[in-house]
């Protein structure tokens, strides 16, 4: 089930509980890449749908919570530790019924769980 980390908010990412992240502007370790589009936090599963925008042909692409390295609300941004070429690759986001499939969802988490490690920007 999604219980480990990388389904959960960093508690220094400045994420708070019941924040609402929609049209936050997601920026990964290498620039602006979309926007929250949605959010699931009541399951085990907690994640982001970002709406890519004419970055990836308008598709959508699911971000894990464990991900979120910091929550600016000031600015409305989201910083993600991974980069733009790292969500390109990952497993593709095609309906939300993806949200509720458990294999799906574990090999999102898989995915992003074998990334190389990054330290955090401060920006």
């Amino acid at each position: 089930m999604g219980t480990d980390r990388i389904w959960s908010y960093a508690v220094d990412s400045g994420h708070t509980e019941g924040q609402r992240l929609a049209g936050f502007t997601v920026v990964a370790a290498d620039g602006t890449m979309g926007h929250v589009g949605r959010q699931a936090d009541g399951s085990g599963w907690r994640h982001l749908i970002v709406d890519t925008g004419v970055w990836l042909f308008g598709s959508s692409v699911l971000i894990p919570a464990g991900l979120v390295t910091a929550v600016d609300v000031k600015a409305q941004q989201v910083r993600v530790a991974c980069t733009a070429e790292e969500i390109k690759r990952a497993p593709r986001f095609k309906t939300d019924r993806e949200t509720l499939d458990p294999e799906y969802l574990a090999g999102v988490g898989d995915y992003y769980r074998n990334l190389p490690p990054r330290q955090a920007s401060a920006s």
